[in-house]
């Protein structure tokens, strides 16, 4: 068993990310899903949707849930999901080097991969000082 995986994203952005990954890994070592938000998405609607797909990519382990931007109504969903009974932790923030962290350590726990996202986000930001 391991944690699962749920994107929650505005439009086209999780779909490409996922997409990135595969280029890079190949085949994807965690149960992922995505769901990407439309800008007129009913909360509520978007909450029972959620719901549903972290539902199925929990294996017992629980689900991370990463957002693309904190305070936008993916990241408000997805927070709202734990009053619903679910075991997850989200992560916000989302970017590829952070995905491909998570999608390398496939045995951690979700504490543990939700301090390796956060770390493989930050990790992933580099300013050239040419």
């Amino acid at each position: 068993m391991s944690v699962g995986v749920l994107l929650m994203t505005h439009e086209a952005m999780g779909a490409a990310l996922v997409g990135a990954a595969r280029h890079v890994l190949g085949q994807l070592p965690l149960a992922l899903d995505v769901i990407e938000v439309a800008a007129s998405a009913d909360p509520d609607s978007t909450l029972s949707q959620a719901a549903r797909h972290a539902r199925g990519l929990d294996s017992g382990e629980g689900v991370l849930v990463l957002t693309d931007l904190y305070g936008a109504t993916p990241c408000n969903v997805a927070r709202r999901l734990p009053a619903l009974g679910l075991n997850m932790h989200c992560v916000s923030g989302l970017n590829l080097p952070m995905l491909l962290r998570v999608l390398n350590y496939p045995e951690q726990s979700l504490d543990e991969l939700a301090q390796t996202a956060a770390s493989g986000g930050r990790g992933g930001i580099f300013i050239d000082h040419a």
